[in-house]
Parts: C-alpha cells; structure tokens; sequence
C-alpha cells in the first residue's frame, strides 16, 4: 500500500508510477507498473491516454526531475496546481495560460498533497527553461500539466511528487545531467517502497 496522507492509501499493485525517461525512474521502479511517456506535453498525454485504456490504475503518480529558482536543488516538491506555460493567446483576447474554449482556468488545480512534501505549482512547457522569471509558477517541467489534465478528465486520482535538479538558469543542462541520478532514490524513500531483493 501507497499512503498519501491521512485520508488516501492506494494499492501498490494497482498504482502507476509515470516517469519522462527511464533514467528518472532507474533501477528503484523496475518491478513496479512503471510508464515511461517520453518528453513533452504530446507524448505524455498520448502515452498515459493509452496506458490507461489497457490497465485503469487505482491512482497515477507522476515522478520526476524539474527546474525551479524558488526551491533548493534536491528537494522534492509536491504539485498540486499546474499552468501550461507556453500557452499564450492573449492576442485573441484570452488570459495567458488560458487554453481557448476549454472551460478551463488558466491554473489546473488536481493532485493530491502528501504529508510533509512541500507544495508547488508546476509550469509546463515544451521547451527546456533556463532562464525562469515568471511569478506564476515556481517548479518548471515538461509533462506534469498533460498527465494533470488526463487524469482529471479520467477522474482518476493524480499525485505529483518533483526532484529539483537544476535552477531553471543557465546552469540548468550541467545540473540536471548530474541530479537526475539522485530522483529515483528519494522517490522510494518518500513513497517507501521495498527495495528490489538480489536475485
């Protein structure tokens, strides 16, 4: 079992753990119902569409790296509200962030919150940022608002757990080469999954 928090405990065997790449998931996740979407909003909708079509999951829990200049490197970060950051249609009179004539806000709010894990808002984009100056979100990645938005339309519970990697800076492709090694360890520990037993 999966605790969340005092009120959401999910089967383990029944969870889908949603990762970008394998790297992120490393060898920590590999007898779990792992999904690996690949990178970008289109692969992670398309991707975990797909995936529940064959196993409808008890939860999805999206894992993985993202940038932030508000969070220290290292930490893990708990999304629960998610803005698609490169949508910009302001010129036909919308908000920005606002997907035109989808009915909804500029800020997905869906996700769990776990106990202890700090909470963010995740801005998600299909390009990698290295120089974050927006006030609306302080956690950057690349796939969190897609799988936010499939498993709210799923009605499908949805937990969004980030390692910061880099500061979403110039130095945010060295950093993240080095991190992104570390995500997969803390993840485990936070969820407390046994670890895998020598063959």
């Amino acid at each position: 079992m999966i605790k969340i928090n005092e009120k959401e405990i999910f089967p383990l065997e029944n969870s889908l753990f949603s990762f970008a790449l394998a790297i992120e998931a490393a060898e920590v996740f590999k007898t779990h119902h792992t999904l690996i979407t690949g990178i970008g909003k289109v692969n992670a909708a398309y991707e975990l569409a797909k995936a529940i079509q064959i196993k409808r999951p008890s939860i999805i829990i999206n894992l993985g790296t993202a940038g932030s200049n508000f969070f220290q490197k290292g930490e893990v970060i708990c999304c629960t509200k998610f803005i698609q950051r490169d949508m910009d249609v302001r010129g036909l009179g919308f908000e920005l962030y606002e997907t035109p004539l989808s009915g909804i806000k500029p800020i997905l709010e869906y996700g769990l919150t776990m106990n202890g894990i700090p909470e963010g808002i995740c801005g998600t984009g299909d390009n990698f940022e290295m120089g974050h100056s927006a006030k609306a979100y302080n956690v950057v990645d690349m796939e969190a608002y897609a799988l936010a938005l499939v498993a709210m339309k799923e009605n499908i519970p949805f937990l969004c757990l980030k390692y910061i990697s880099d500061g979403a800076d110039g130095n945010a492709a060295e950093d993240w080469t080095v991190q992104v090694h570390k995500a997969a360890v803390a993840f485990g520990e936070i969820l407390n999954l046994e670890p895998l037993t020598a063959e």
